[in-house]
Formats: C-alpha cells, sequence, structure tokens
C-alpha cells in the first residue's frame, strides 16, 4: 500500500509544470501578448539573482521588469525595441545572452581562441616529445639496475 502511494505522489510530482514567478496579477489578459511577455522574461536576467531569468525569479526587481516588459508590450513596443529599451535602462548585463557586438566579441570569442590555443599547445608538445624521444636512444641498464631490477620483479611474483 505504501508503495502504491508513493508511486501515486511521484507521479503527481512528475505531472507538474515547473512553476514559475509569474503572479496571477501580472497576467495580460490577451494570450498572445503574454506569450510574448513570458518568452521575453525569459531572455532577461534578475539583476539579483543573476544567474535566473526575471520569469523564474521571485526577487522585487525581478517582478518590477516583468511588469515593465508587460507594460511595453501593451504600449505596441516589438521585441526587439523592449530589449533595446531595458538594456539602454540597464546596460548589456540584463540579457542572459549577450548580443555579439564589437563590446562583447571578448566575451564570445575568448573561450574558443582559449581551446583552439591550448589544442595548438598540446599538439606542439607531443611533436616535440615525440621528435625528442625518437632521436635519444634508450641507454643499456647496468648490471646493478639489472639486478635490482630482477630482485624487485621476484619480490613482486612472491608477494602475487
Amino acid at each position: 500500500m505504501r508503495r502504491m502511494v508513493a508511486a501515486i505522489v511521484a507521479l503527481m510530482l512528475l505531472a507538474v509544470p515547473a512553476v514559475h514567478a509569474v503572479q496571477p496579477d501580472e497576467i495580460m489578459s490577451d494570450p498572445v501578448k503574454e506569450a510574448r511577455a513570458r518568452e521575453l522574461s525569459r531572455e532577461l536576467r534578475c539583476m539579483v539573482c543573476q544567474n535566473q531569468s526575471i520569469d523564474d525569479s521571485d526577487a522585487p526587481l525581478a517582478r518590477d521588469l516583468r511588469l515593465l516588459v508587460r507594460e511595453r508590450i501593451a504600449a505596441g513596443d516589438s521585441n526587439s525595441q523592449v530589449l533595446d529599451f531595458l538594456v539602454a535602462r540597464y546596460g548589456e548585463f540584463v540579457l542572459l545572452k549577450p548580443r555579439f557586438e564589437r563590446q562583447t566579441m571578448l566575451l564570445w570569442l575568448l573561450a574558443p581562441l582559449l581551446l583552439a590555443g591550448g589544442g595548438f599547445a598540446l599538439w606542439r608538445q607531443n611533436r616535440r616529445r615525440a621528435r625528442d624521444g625518437a632521436d635519444v636512444p634508450t641507454p643499456p641498464l647496468t648490471p646493478d639496475e639489472e639486478a635490482k631490477l630482477a630482485a624487485l620483479m621476484s619480490e613482486d611474483a612472491k608477494s602475487s
């Protein structure tokens, strides 16, 4: 009986959609405009939480930004106009995914350049090791080293 109740509770929890921070009084009456507002809210960073969209954040500033987005949409602004307005007001940091522009070029290109540079450095190091290792022959073991090796191998064979 306990297992069946636990299974039912687990299924109910899986069936519940993700909870968003949007309050019922924020929702627009037009479903098309509300869908646009939700789409834009997922692209905007909560300035308090920083790694959360304003759609997911419960912070008062996130609520203010959600209301501002809905206000601009109700005024007839396009998605890009709303984003441009918020970027002009709060800076590029308000976008969860910054635009590819001259100011943000280093942000976008730094990781791929570091990865390519690291790969190139590893490739050169491997080539240098292969070249240096091929030229130098390995010297033979001295009789003393051979005796030590034989003793170690016989100890290892006895302990196994």
